[in-house]
C-alpha cells in the first residue's frame, strides 16, 4: 500500500472506512497466478492507482497475461490514475499492444509534474501508453475524466484520484 496515497485521503470518509472496515481484503490478498485461466469466473478486472503499478504491474508478466486474457473474453479491463500502468506493456494474442489505437486516460505527465514526481517515477505514464500507441484523453490536471473504448466499450480508463468516483460508475455501467 502505498503510505503518501493513504496520508492523501486521510479525510476521505470511504477511503478511512474502507482502511478501518476492510483490513482482511487488502491483507490478505492472493497471488496473481492463482487467477490466471479464470477470466470467465469474472466480470472485469480493475487496476487501482498510486504510484505502486509503475513498479511493478508494468513489467508483471502475470499480470499482463491477466490483462490479455479479461480483455479477449469480453470482460471489463479498467484502472485509474497509476493504475493503467499495468496496460503499458500488455501485447494480445495477435502481438499487438493492447492500448494500440484505443483512447485512454491515465495520470498525466503534467499532473506527474505537478506533483514533484517526474525524477522519482521510472516512466512518465502517460508519455510510455502514447508511444505504444494509444490516443491520449485527458482532462484539465486534477480534473476528472474517464475514458471507454476497446471491445464493446470494456476498456475502461480513469485519469486521476478525482476520477475514482466517475470510473466506479462507469465500470457498473459496463457490467
Amino acid at each position: 500500500m502505498d503510505p503518501s496515497s493513504v496520508e492523501m485521503f486521510k479525510e476521505d470518509a470511504e477511503s478511512t472506512k474502507f482502511l478501518k472496515e476492510k483490513e482482511a481484503l487488502w491483507k490478505n490478498t492472493e497471488k496473481l497466478s492463482s487467477f490466471i485461466g479464470k477470466a470467465n469466473q469474472f466480470d472485469g478486472i480493475f487496476y487501482v492507482g498510486g504510484h505502486g503499478p509503475m513498479y511493478d504491474l508494468a513489467v508483471d508478466s502475470e499480470s499482463q497475461q491477466l490483462i490479455k486474457e479479461f480483455y479477449e473474453s469480453g470482460k471489463v479491463v479498467s484502472a485509474v490514475c497509476h493504475g493503467p500502468a499495468a496496460f503499458v506493456n500488455v501485447k494480445l494474442s495477435d502481438g499487438t499492444h493492447l492500448v494500440k489505437g484505443q483512447e485512454v486516460t491515465a495520470f498525466t505527465d503534467v499532473e506527474e509534474e505537478q506533483a514533484g514526481l517526474t525524477k522519482a517515477v521510472p516512466f512518465l505514464l502517460e508519455s510510455s501508453l502514447e508511444s505504444n500507441g494509444a490516443k491520449i484523453v485527458k482532462a484539465d490536471p486534477w480534473q476528472p475524466k474517464v475514458v471507454t473504448s476497446g471491445k464493446n466499450g470494456k476498456l475502461i480508463t480513469g485519469q486521476n484520484p478525482a476520477s475514482a468516483g466517475p470510473i466506479g460508475e462507469a465500470i457498473l455501467a459496463a457490467f
